[in-house]
């Protein structure tokens, strides 16, 4: 760019047009063991290059272009400016970083005595009788504030399910180095690694649920959200070497 206008070459990437999408007071950036002044200070709008955008703002909520029930248009419309005003920091008062905001009744769940099981039973109301119907869970997902809500919710879906199931356990054992050390031997047992549980990590018990066919040394299945939805995957078979 700077041969074709050498003025070009003091301009923020060459004088090209850049276009970024996304609300940078919504999606924060992910500051690893960041405090919070970390994260404000990696937001777009503290850059040097800040000073040489223009902020271009979306008005319309283009979702209810396509609802032609009026009610339930205003509903919606009542419930995205509900949320923008959380989101603009406008609701509940004085806000210098602590506010307390009223949630809307028709979006709070009565827990009765078990918390998990109401959940469930308002957002899955049919899981008991598709339990066998692998494209029943194609477009669910669990989302918790932490692994171990998650494994409490995973867990209650596990134990409603009718069909047949089956626990395979992983095998786990440290390698062994060049140099031995008994104390890192009695250290990393088995059962150490078997308690590990973290993100991105298999869990020491996998329990199988939407599977085709099972049985002890082979787990026939299929992917239910990939591009290849529908295909078996390969059978992890045991040998005899």
């Amino acid at each position: 760019m700077g041969a074709v206008d050498p003025s070009n070459s003091n301009k923020p990437f060459g004088g090209k047009t850049i276009v970024f999408g996304g609300d940078f007071r919504q999606i924060l950036p992910v500051i690893p063991k960041g405090s919070h002044q970390d994260i404000v200070n990696a937001i777009i709008n503290t850059s040097s290059i800040w000073k040489d955008s223009i902020v271009l703002r979306l008005t319309k909520y283009m979702l209810l272009q396509n609802i032609s029930d009026s009610d339930e248009r205003d509903e919606l419309a009542s419930f995205v400016d509900w949320i923008a005003s959380i989101r603009d920091g406008t609701l509940g008062g004085s806000n210098d970083g602590c506010a307390s905001i009223d949630i809307l009744d028709d979006i709070i769940l009565d827990p009765s005595d078990d918390p998990v099981a109401t959940i469930m039973e308002s957002i899955y109301p049919m899981f008991k009788n598709s339990t066998e119907d692998p494209s029943y869970l194609k477009d669910k997902v669990i989302l918790a504030p932490s692994l171990e809500v998650v494994e409490c919710i995973s867990q209650y879906m596990s134990e409603m399910n009718s069909a047949d199931v089956h626990t395979y356990l992983s095998s786990d054992s440290a390698s062994k180095s060049d140099f031995d050390n008994d104390f890192l031997a009695d250290l990393h047992t088995p059962e150490f690694f078997n308690s590990i549980k973290c993100s991105g990590t298999s869990k020491h018990e996998l329990t199988q649920i939407a599977a085709t066919e099972l049985v002890k040394a082979v787990i026939f299945t299929s992917h239910l959200t990939t591009p290849e939805a529908g295909e078996t995957l390969i059978p992890m078979r045991t040998t005899q070497s």
